[in-house]
């Protein structure tokens, strides 16, 4: 049975898988250094927001692959231990140039695949909420809240209030500017995370190494080909599935893979032809 067994050695990784590691865990300290001193969070300017947000830059689409979520140490751990234990396979095959080439096309492509979801996703409430502002009621309202907003409680005495009075320019008003909080709220999400490049690294892993066996919960053996699978048609269906609360960004993962995908297929293709 053919095992890949990463040396754990930190000598023996190699210089890109080596830097990226050294510089994520720098940046995640740095951010709590910084909000402990200063009460700052630099994620406010260098996470991924969407295109619309105010608090959007450009440079965020490569700002936030070295950023991570301050709230649980497990998000930098999980990620940062599969960059080492895929990437340093990878790039001893590739070599650093082309590994380094490859991670950073796969976690813009990530970015650009979860802004596009995100685009499809708030277009569908913004159009909506312009539905509901063409004809409020009380009716509307809640239906608006359950399919859009379904983690936001309705408060049942509010609705009954203005059912009593349902032309009320107040109510109307009022829910008016609250969808509009809600729709803002969403805009501002920030996405943080070097996962989108992680994930095409284990794509590159499953494509390079098919046959590979890892194991699951360290117990279960998996070929590298069949896990990558798996684990790609669970993120479609969760993406897809959109479940509230979930706040992974299931698409960035994705586009990771998808990007990983075809410039393999196109390093493939180019090589052949010489």
């Amino acid at each position: 049975m053919n095992q890949f067994r990463p040396r754990v050695s930190f000598g023996s990784i190699p210089p890109v898988v080596k830097n990226l590691l050294i510089i994520n865990v720098l940046v995640y300290v740095a951010m709590h250094a910084i909000n402990s001193a200063f009460n700052y969070d630099i994620s406010q300017n260098l996470a991924l927001y969407f295109f619309k947000s105010e608090y959007f830059k450009p440079f965020q689409f490569i700002t936030h692959m070295f950023m991570h979520s301050s709230f649980s140490i497990g998000h930098i751990f999980f990620n940062m231990f599969a960059l080492w234990m895929f990437g340093k396979a990878i790039e001893t095959m590739w070599g650093g140039k082309r590994f380094l080439i490859y991670y950073f096309v796969t976690g813009l492509g990530a970015a650009a695949l979860h802004t596009l979801a995100n685009w499809y996703s708030i277009s569908i409430i913004e159009n909506a909420a312009d539905l509901y502002y063409n004809s409020p009621s009380p009716e509307a309202f809640m239906s608006f809240l359950r399919e859009h907003f379904p983690q936001v409680g309705i408060n049942s005495e509010y609705i009954e209030s203005w059912s009593q009075i349902p032309s009320s320019s107040h109510y109307i008003n009022d829910s008016s500017e609250f969808i509009q909080k809600l729709i803002i709220s969403k805009i501002n999400v920030p996405t943080v995370g070097a996962s989108g490049a992680v994930f095409g690294v284990l794509l590159a892993f499953g494509m390079l190494f098919p046959n590979t066996y890892l194991y699951v919960y360290f117990a279960i053996p998996v070929k590298a080909k069949y896990f990558v699978m798996i684990y790609g048609a669970i993120e479609l269906y969760a993406g897809v599935m959109n479940q509230p609360g979930d706040n992974i960004a299931h698409f960035a993962h994705l586009g990771g893979m998808i990007f990983g995908y075809f410039l393999i297929i196109y390093w493939k293709k180019k090589q052949f032809n010489k």
